[in-house]
């Protein structure tokens, strides 16, 4: 079975991708299932360089110069690795474990997953490289390990290239790019897991006085903290 294909929609023309659901299904079905949600829809690049690569997917990106671009994540909610139907849950801060598993270069048209200098640390965020930049495979000697989960269909590069090399000022476009929209054909669809049915034991229908009694204190719900994509102490810009 062919693999999926993201059409991305900017401002400075259109692309595809191939996603390699076959080679790294967490990765790419966290991607897909971020796309069909209209995550990264309206988001612009918050980091060019050219003769590297072009960053993009942070939320607070929305702003196209907000100081808080490049530090944010995704919901940490659950999604379905669409490669066997299983659940996935994002960790604290909306991460995803790396996939290194798959020998892909990032090689020019290749999609990569930043972090923020620390392993599992990907979520929302991706790079499009522009340049063979070996030294961030997983694979070869080096601190940098930035799985890749897609490639850029032929012709798409010529747009990657042209995004490159947008005026920037510490690596921001001063005009700024934006995502239109990405969408996703060819993915198989999520399967959404059962709604846990109430039970029927004779304990649910009981009197009031007969389920609890009278000065039986009820357990108190654990507050929950906001998640760290939410808050902008002690974030770092992932690279």
């Amino acid at each position: 079975m062919a693999n999926p294909v993201a059409n991305f929609e900017t401002s400075e023309g259109d692309f595809e991708a191939e996603i390699y659901l076959d080679r790294v299904p967490i990765t790419a079905s966290n991607f897909i299932a971020l796309c069909r949600a209209g995550f990264y829809d309206g988001l612009h690049f918050h980091r060019v360089v050219d003769g590297f690569m072009n960053q993009f997917g942070c939320p607070y990106s929305k702003v196209p110069n907000s100081p808080m671009a490049g530090k944010g994540s995704p919901p940490v909610v659950s999604f379905t690795n669409l490669s066997n139907g299983s659940l996935v849950c994002r960790g604290y801060g909306g991460t995803i474990k790396d996939e290194n598993i798959s020998l892909d270069s990032n090689v020019p048209g290749s999609l990569s997953m930043p972090n923020v200098g620390q392993a599992h640390t990907g979520g929302s965020q991706f790079f499009l490289n522009v340049a063979h930049n070996h030294f961030l495979d997983w694979f070869t000697p080096g601190a940098s390990k930035h799985p890749v989960f897609g490639m850029v269909k032929s012709g798409g590069l010529d747009v990657l290239t042209k995004i490159s090399k947008a005026k920037t000022v510490n690596e921001r476009p001063v005009q700024p790019i934006k995502m239109i929209k990405i969408t996703i054909s060819g993915a198989p669809e999520a399967v959404e897991p059962p709604v846990p049915q109430p039970s029927s034991s004779s304990s649910s229908s009981s009197s009031p006085s007969k389920r609890q009694k009278k000065g039986t204190r009820k357990p108190r719900k654990r507050s929950t903290s906001s998640s760290s994509s939410s808050s902008s102490r002690g974030k770092k810009r992932r690279r």
